[in-house]
């Protein structure tokens, strides 16, 4: 069978609209694209806030208990500097052209109408709107590998963010019938050939 994609983003295209994925689109593809840029992405995703807030061992970010709104703000500021993004700005773009308010003719016009459109944002749909954006483009690993345990945990860093990412899972895993949370559904389509 001829796959007849050129490129990966052309099945990101295929795949997404405005960061939403087109459920009858999914099982066409042999190749699937992750809508945000990398798996850490979706550790930062706004709905996990509640899930920080009631974990018994409160995640701590630089010192202070786990704050995604924070998190982003800096994210934000550091897409001027971003090496990976200065070498792929028109695909980037392209990717988050459909989020309106955004100024995408470089990467400072990009972060100051993020940041402004952020912070006057008057629901929290158009706030997530433009997370989804951020976290498509931008690199979450650094931000996430920042996480720690509070300073009353007394087990290793690495159980306290196995248990982290295991509440993570299981969130995932209570929403895989819907499209918006892309790797479950992706796991569940795939599921139905088996």
């Amino acid at each position: 069978m001829l796959y007849h994609f050129a490129d990966t983003e052309e099945i990101f295209r295929s795949l997404y609209d405005q960061f939403k994925l087109k459920e009858q689109n999914t099982e066409h593809h042999q190749i699937w694209v992750t809508g945000l840029i990398h798996k850490e992405a979706y550790f930062l995703i706004p709905e996990l806030q509640s899930l920080f807030n009631d974990f018994p061992n409160l995640p701590i970010y630089k010192g202070n208990r786990i704050t995604l709104q924070d998190i982003y703000i800096e994210m934000a500021d550091a897409l001027i500097i971003d090496p990976d993004l200065q070498n792929n700005l028109q695909r980037a773009f392209d990717r988050i052209s459909c989020c309106s308010g955004l100024d995408c003719s470089e990467l400072e016009k990009l972060r100051n109408s993020w940041k402004n459109q952020f912070q006057k944002a008057k629901d929290d749909t158009r706030k997530d709107e433009l997370v989804l954006a951020l976290l498509t483009i931008k690199k979450a690993k650094k931000y996430w590998n920042q996480v720690q345990p509070p300073s009353d945990w007394t087990g290793s860093p690495k159980a306290f963010k196995d248990q982290v990412l295991l509440e993570i899972g299981r969130f995932y895993s209570e929403h895989s019938n819907n499209p918006k949370y892309h790797i479950p559904f992706f796991l569940k389509t795939l599921y139905k050939f088996v």
